[in-house]
């Protein structure tokens, strides 16, 4: 069964109160203490959501970047984060030692760093490098490099001058444990451990899935469903999927069935730019999240008539940046901004329904505002449409 219909399937026991939550909601709301950190640009419709705080102040939103400049590239052994203040972040920021490749994409200049090279050592597994000569490098990827699933660990590192791009034409990596042509290796491909998928010092540019459905859809630069998944000191520039579905989307990231639960984490990162129907930048259903010392803005969900779908309208339009549906999940941010993302519909910042109530977020050391939401928010949460377990824990 597909995984979308499973998702529906737990809104729909969930019950009216959870369907509410997913779309467009029927009142407000219910008041919370303003977060002092928490700022909204947008104006608050009184026909949907409770008025901002008057402490909450305004800003414009950021205007994306316009292009993937070169990463300052990052030890092997390490990651490029660091939190001002020299502060620890409260998930492991470590990136993979790759000093001793099992593969390396080039051979001293940018000729041999093709999209051919790249699919072949990613479907050969793996820790992987490039050599694509001393100065930054775009490999403009032909077709999607897919994760052999007999394969227990793929890692690719790009040094911090690689850009991977799909050209606005293609999505760029590709992992997905119930996918029988990559292979299947357990019988229970929703949650298993192996393959694990890291990502660090690269950056993914112009990824487009478009019309690709699989699973749902969405993941313009990459999708991973099942083993488990990082993202270390790398960049999302200018990603895209389909622009409405009512539970559809990620433009940088869609992530489904992480092992036991773990969280995906994000360390140091940046997004920038992302255009898809929800989730401009990530995308999830039951997933759990850990994101430090990250960056995104820019990124818009641009659906329309929420999830699930108001009648006689395609769907989707919430979590200008991210977008989390499901049930049991966690959310935790730390040293990280959220700035001049925006939503057609709920969330300009952050969508995070648990349709059980039993999901929670954490925010600490972050800034999160001038995230218009141009249909519903949560009252006291500007730029945040947030049903869980309890209001978020902000510090």
């Amino acid at each position: 069964m597909r995984l979308r219909r499973i998702g529906l399937l737990a809104v729909g026991l969930a019950g009216t109160a959870a369907l509410a939550a997913c779309g467009s909601p029927s009142g407000p709301v219910a008041d919370r203490a303003a977060a002092p950190v928490l700022t909204s640009g947008a104006p608050t419709p009184a026909s949907t959501r409770a008025s901002t705080p008057a402490s909450t102040t305004s800003r414009p939103p950021a205007r994306p970047l316009p292009s993937a400049g070169p990463l300052v590239p990052a030890p092997r052994t390490t990651t490029a984060a660091s939190r001002p203040g020299g502060t620890a972040a409260p998930v492991d920021s470590r990136g993979v030692d790759t000093s001793h490749p099992d593969r390396v994409v080039g051979s001293g200049s940018p000729a041999g760093c093709t999209s051919a090279a790249v699919v072949a050592a990613v479907a050969a597994g793996g820790v992987i490098t490039f050599d694509c000569g001393p100065s930054p490098v775009t490999i403009a990827m032909t077709q999607t490099a897919k994760i052999v699933n007999a394969h227990p660990r793929t890692v690719l590192d790009g040094g911090g001058t690689v850009t991977l791009s799909g050209g606005g034409r293609h999505r760029i990596l590709y992992q997905n444990t119930c996918d029988q042509a990559q292979g299947y290796t357990t019988s229970h491909c929703q949650d298993q451990e192996t393959p694990e998928l890291v990502v660090q010092n690269l950056t993914f540019a112009e990824g487009n899935s478009t019309g690709d459905l699989t699973e749902g859809g969405g993941g313009g630069a990459i999708f991973v469903r099942g083993g488990r998944f990082s993202v270390i000191g790398s960049r999302f520039v200018g990603n895209r999927c389909d622009p409405t579905g009512p539970d559809l989307g990620g433009a940088a990231l869609r992530v489904l069935s992480q092992f036991h639960g773990q969280p995906v984490r994000v360390v140091g990162s940046t997004f920038t730019g992302g255009v898809c129907s929800n989730g401009g930048a990530l995308s999830s259903i039951g997933v759990s999240w850990d994101i430090a010392d990250s960056t995104f803005t820019g990124n818009k969900a641009i659906g329309n008539g929420a999830n699930p779908a108001r009648s006689g309208t395609p769907g989707g339009g919430s979590g200008g940046a991210i977008y989390l549906d499901g049930n049991t999940f966690t959310l935790r941010i730390s040293g990280s901004r959220i700035t001049g993302n925006s939503a057609a519909e709920g969330g300009g910042a952050i969508f995070f329904v648990s349709n059980d109530r039993t999901g929670t977020a954490t925010v600490t050391g972050s800034t999160i505002s001038g995230n218009p939401s141009a249909g519903f928010e949560t009252a006291g949460l500007p730029g945040w449409f947030f049903l869980g377990a309890r209001p978020p824990s902000i510090s």
